[in-house]
């Protein structure tokens, strides 16, 4: 292909050259010495200026092109090494991938003379130099060139002397760090270097030193390990042995260094991705502003419909004391987030592969919240009380603002596994961060989603648009009951994705025992101190063979998960052979737990016009169920820098690199991102 690439420009260019005859290289040799001794060598400079919007190529010019090539005339017995090639630079040519130059290029070459050539002679050192220079078109050039270098006393010519110091700092430089190579569905090249891991560079691009070795239109996503810098890339089919090349880093206050790759293949340690999107010029002030507006969003998820119900209920039943409710909603909230983000961080950093929203991933953890919440239904309909759950009166003048800080822990615990948007840009940012950095992030996220009731504790007068409190809360708490119950519904259907029926037989076991013991902690509290003891003791033992049931859950074999749309199972070898193989791709990663995921599919992707459009297209519908802990799920939201679903990924025909579609899914999106 990269051979039918050139010999089409070169068939194109003859129409242009007949147009426009004015070259666009204007090229001499200029030499670093005024003389060479004899034996002595000397740095000739092939400067190349190249017309603004052109540009020419590197020794590998990428998908299509041809490098320059200098053929010296030499007198007898001189001797002229290989081109030095400074660094390269990315050049996006449509679908394609080119590494060359724009602008003014020096090329280097060292030649040396013969021990017995004669001082005080000048000799013509002759070049012919020839090169493709591209823009919309690509036109072949070439030039003879010369030069007269003296014989004799070597002396640098300080007139050229900082331009030759400019040209050799753009040298690529033997690397002070070890490099090696992981290669599976993707290679992965490791840099063992702590200070870069430290210092989180503003880019890195590697440039292959052959062709075949990368893919090169793919991105090329930087990711952090604990002691050094991992550059994720996807594999050509010419990688063994040893990969050469460059590795071009650019550090946070614009510098630039090349670094020589050599690296064998040898173990990478699991490394936190970010891409383009995700991260890009992201700052930490700009990533805790995404968090901002991504947890304020959060609150209109469908994630959070099903606690809506306690939050409403908490600003109805504690108005009077509205403002020590709200901040004590907001400290759980916020806490919860920093919490839950700190074990993401403590947990990756060990090598866990998980993600944003892993505690749903359990079904133990499931199971527990499942109860949790039936339980609290249970306690609003009046089947017991205890403590900061009462109706009435004694409720807020007992421990309302407890009951409001565990409000905002649960919000959290089952709300977050969901993203909004601005909030994957936030967590994507956070999760390749330093601990310090990455707490900011969780801690703007939890103050975004609590917003609301933060504000209502700063205005509390808000709250006096309310009724005075009356019988109406007592009704008002009993039918705020019923949400909790969906709630509990909706996670028993979640652990049935997990574990299959015997999971729902256990987790409705455990209601059973739960409502019984709650019932019993109810008419045993009025008996006498006897009575009481044994009621207590019963209902110990009734949440004890709760615990015990729901434990034996933690082995349970995953059941074959359902897929939420017409949709073949992801796996990423099935990706790369569909994409090897020119077909489209569609992308739905999802979760039973993530609602927002579920609505989506039910809206838009399960829809007449999308599934048509799917099918004229000829779109091969994946689906990466990530409703349980799945590695290759995981590793496919780090490459496209998101620690959560919902992610949907569309890889048009080609090769191209995928398109990232909204959270929030509409079908002229989707039909869109087909047709773009």
């Amino acid at each position: 292909m990269k051979h039918i690439l050139l010999f089409l420009a070169l068939v194109m260019a003859a129409p242009a050259m007949a147009q426009d005859s004015q070259p666009k290289v204007q090229a001499r040799l200029i030499a670093e010495d005024k003389a060479v001794a004899p034996g002595g060598s000397i740095t000739i400079a092939l400067e190349e200026q190249i017309a603004p919007e052109w540009h020419t190529y590197w020794k590998n010019p990428g998908d299509a092109g041809a490098p320059t090539v200098i053929e010296w005339t030499l007198p007898p017995g001189w001797k002229a090494d290989a081109i030095q090639w400074p660094r390269p630079m990315r050049v996006p040519v449509g679908p394609l991938m080119d590494y060359g130059y724009e602008g003014k290029l020096w090329l280097l070459t060292k030649v040396t003379a013969p021990a017995g050539a004669k001082a005080g002679e000048a000799v013509t050192i002759k070049a012919a130099a020839s090169w493709l220079v591209c823009k919309n078109i690509c036109i072949p050039e070439e030039r003879a060139l010369s030069i007269a270098v003296p014989v004799g006393a070597q002396a640098a010519d300080p007139v050229v002397a900082k331009d030759f110091a400019a040209a050799r700092a753009l040298l690529p430089i033997a690397s002070p760090w070890k490099m090696t190579y992981a290669l599976g569905q993707t290679l992965d090249l490791y840099v063992a270097a702590p200070s870069l891991a430290a210092a989180h560079p503003k880019g890195a691009d590697f440039f292959p030193a052959r062709p075949g070795l990368i893919k090169n239109p793919a991105p090329q996503l930087v990711g952090y390990a604990k002691d050094g810098l991992v550059l994720r890339l996807t594999p050509g089919a010419k990688v063994s042995g040893v990969l050469e090349g460059l590795l071009v880093l650019t550090s946070t206050d614009g510098s630039v260094q090349a670094l020589e790759v050599n690296a064998a293949a040898g173990p990478v340690p699991p490394a936190e991705f970010t891409t383009e999107a995700a991260d890009g010029e992201l700052t930490l002030l700009l990533a805790i502003l995404f968090a901002l507006l991504g947890g304020l969003i959060l609150n209109v998820m469908p994630c959070v419909l099903p606690i809506l119900a306690m939050k409403a209920l908490a600003v109805a039943q504690h108005g009077s004391e509205g403002r020590r409710e709200s901040f004590s909603y907001a400290a759980g909230a916020v806490l919860s987030f920093a919490g839950l983000g700190l074990m993401v961080l403590v947990l990756r950093q060990g090598g866990a592969s998980i993600g944003w929203g892993f505690q749903l991933q359990s079904p133990m953890v499931v199971a527990g919240f499942a109860l949790l919440v039936f339980g609290v239904g249970l306690n609003l309909s009046g089947l017991f009380e205890v403590g900061s759950i009462t109706a009435g009166e004694g409720l807020t003048r007992k421990s309302g603002p407890a009951g409001a800080f565990f409000t905002g822990v649960l919000a959290v615990a089952v709300a977050a596994p969901c993203t909004a948007p601005f909030m994957a840009a936030a967590l994507g940012f956070a999760l390749s961060q330093g601990a310090a950095a990455a707490l900011a992030v969780f801690v703007a996220l939890g103050v975004g989603f609590a917003l609301p009731f933060i504000l209502l504790g700063f205005w509390p007068r808000a709250l006096s648009f309310l009724p005075r409190p009356g019988t109406w809360m007592l009704r008002l708490k009993q039918f705020m009951a019923f949400p909790m119950y969906g709630a509990a519904i909706w996670l028993v259907w979640v652990l049935s994705q997990q574990v299959g029926p015997r999971g729902v037989a256990v987790v409705g076991g455990a209601m059973l025992f739960v409502a019984f013991a709650g019932w019993l902690w109810s008419v045993t509290r009025d008996l006498a101190p006897r009575g009481r003891s044994l009621g207590t003791g019963a209902v110990v033992v009734l949440l004890l063979a709760v615990g015990w049931g729901i434990s034996q859950l933690g082995g349970a074999a995953a059941a074959p998960v359902a897929q939420a749309t017409r949709g073949e199972a992801y796996s990423a070898a099935k990706l790369a052979s569909y994409r090897a193989s020119g077909r489209p791709v569609f992308v739905d990663a999802t979760a039973a737990w993530c609602i927002t995921c579920l609505v989506n599919e039910e809206a838009v992707l399960s829809k007449g016009p999308v599934q048509s459009a799917f099918a004229a297209r000829k779109v091969v519908y994946m689906v990466a169920d990530w409703t349980n802990q799945n590695p290759e799920i995981t590793s496919l939201l780090k490459e496209n820098g998101r620690s959560g679903v919902p992610l949907y990924l569309y890889y048009p025909p080609g090769g191209a690199a995928p398109r990232i579609l909204p959270q929030i899914l509409t079908e002229a999106g989707v039909l869109a991102a087909l047709e773009g």
